[in-house]
Order: structure tokens, then C-alpha cells, then sequence
């Protein structure tokens, strides 16, 4: 089975900052897979009187031990964020090829972009 990385990659789409970061062995363990360490996260840095659509909640993809590997439902991820609709941490999950590259470093996207995206 492949190394399961302690990692993150913090994207700010504000100013385009890309910086990688560790995540704790201790919390991987404790909080396991994507929608443990996304809720911890969103747990430890998004206050929780801010307004879920403002540009300071935060955006998590997350991908567990077994995304990646033969396992039945290795190909899953999880999105994070405090929701609009409940004002609660939520989550989202879903799969595909992309889940197993997500896995190498969970993503955490803050802030807004200053320019328009489409899809």
C-alpha cells in the first residue's frame, strides 16, 4: 500500500501562495481519513461566527489511508467547509481518478480568487 502523507498544500487564491505543510502523525491517526482531518481543521481555524460564504472559510479536499489502493471505495474523497446552509462543518464526498493523486497532499484553499473562474 503506498506511504499515506502527513501533508497539505494551503493554496491562497488571493495572492496565488502555494505552501506545503505537515500534518501531524498523531492527528492522521486520530482523525482518520478525508473527513476527520477536514473537520479537524475546519474545527482549529475557521471561526465559528463567520459567515459560511465569506472569503475567510476555508475549502478542504481530503483523501484518506485507502483512497488509492485496490480496497472497495479506494477512490473516494472528501470537500470540507462550514456550510451555507447550516452554518455547521459539512462535507461532501466523492470519487474518481482524481481522488488517488488528491491523496498525496490534502488541499486547503483560502481566501478568494481577485479574478473570475469559470469551469
Amino acid at each position: 500500500m503506498p506511504e499515506y502523507k502527513a501533508t497539505m498544500l494551503r493554496v491562497n487564491l488571493a495572492t496565488g501562495d502555494i505552501k506545503k505543510s505537515t500534518i501531524p502523525d498523531e492527528l492522521t491517526r486520530k482523525y482518520l481519513g478525508g473527513r476527520g482531518i477536514g473537520a479537524k481543521i475546519l474545527y482549529d481555524e475557521v471561526d465559528p461566527t463567520i459567515d459560511p460564504l465569506s472569503p475567510k472559510n476555508k475549502l478542504i479536499f481530503a483523501a484518506g489511508p485507502l483512497t488509492g489502493t485496490a480496497a472497495p471505495t479506494g477512490g473516494r474523497y472528501e470537500v470540507s467547509c462550514k456550510s451555507p446552509l447550516t452554518g455547521t462543518i459539512t462535507g461532501a464526498n466523492s470519487g474518481g481518478e482524481w481522488a488517488a493523486y488528491l491523496r498525496r497532499a490534502p488541499k486547503l484553499i483560502t481566501l478568494k480568487s481577485t479574478l473570475p473562474s469559470t469551469p
